[in-house]
């Protein structure tokens, strides 16, 4: 037995909360539509850990907090629950992990990223639902395959012992998102990983809000109080948010389900 427990995903409620009612044979065809309704459903946050909560990487807490109760969560949490789905609908699913690339290249960054290596009729690819400034689809793992996503493009790249994610800037240049190698994950190693990243002082999602989303129509990211909207074509407009406009921004740009009493005590917290 797998220990991710695949079999205690509610897989129907998984399926209606994203809205996918396609074919759950695993083909190329269905991870690419399972991966978009992902990533459109389900923001990119960490908004527990700004309210003083635990997050687990446990499947049961996963579908009680994604599914059941309509919130989002950061990259440990989305590849935990999005490889589930995809073990239960027959996918050959190797969970991985990445250094997130620094602006100082110089700097390493420790490897605390999740992703997948998912297995289809077309190939290999890698499905990256919980980056925070989103993958739409997922990415074929192949050296030089490049991924028109609308607007957006990604390619893969080998690099070093391993591989490379980049995403196409609108000035045409490519930039990188992450490295990561194909050495597989196991349950334990995203519980430890998830206990540095949500509780460190030097983590980047400890005592800032932290929301993101990618559509067709632009990246959004929140931090604290701040606002950024990109565009695809480069434009960017950044603004300060008050009380009621962070609340609004949360429910209905990103989507959570955002009860007001947590809403209160979020404000609060990142005033």
């Amino acid at each position: 037995m797998s220990d991710w427990h695949p079999e205690r995903l509610d897989l129907d409620a998984y399926l209606a909360r994203v809205g996918y009612t396609g074919p759950r044979e695993p083909t190329a065809a269905a991870l690419r539509a399972l991966h978009r309704a992902h990533t459109e459903a389900i923001p990119f946050e960490n908004l527990d850990i700004v309210l003083g909560r635990e997050i687990s990487v446990d499947l049961d807490d996963l579908q009680d907090k994604i599914v059941r109760r309509g919130r989002g969560g950061y990259c440990l949490e989305h590849a935990a629950l999005f490889g589930a789905v995809l073990d239960r609908l027959g996918f050959p699913v190797v969970r991985l992990n990445a250094r997130i690339a620094a602006a100082d290249a110089s700097k390493i960054r420790p490897r605390t990223h999740a992703l997948l290596r998912v297995g289809t009729d077309g190939g290999p690819w890698i499905a990256d639902v919980g980056f925070g400034f989103g993958v739409p689809e997922p990415v074929p793992l192949a050296d030089g395959a490049v991924s028109e996503q609308g607007p957006w493009a990604y390619r893969i790249e080998r690099y070093g012992p391993g591989w490379r994610l980049l995403s196409r800037e609108a000035d045409g240049t490519w930039s990188p998102l992450h490295t990561f190698i194909e050495d597989p994950q196991h349950w334990v190693d995203y519980f430890t990983t998830n206990y540095f990243v949500s509780t460190h002082a030097t983590s980047p999602f400890v005592g800032h809000a932290v929301a993101m989303r990618t559509t067709d129509a632009a990246r959004t990211r929140l931090r604290g109080r701040e606002l950024t909207t990109i565009a695809p074509d480069g434009r960017t407009d950044v603004r300060a948010l008050d009380d009621d406009s962070l609340v609004a921004v949360l429910r209905g740009t990103f989507g959570i389900a955002l009860p007001d009493d947590d809403a209160k005590a979020l404000v609060t917290a990142v005033r």
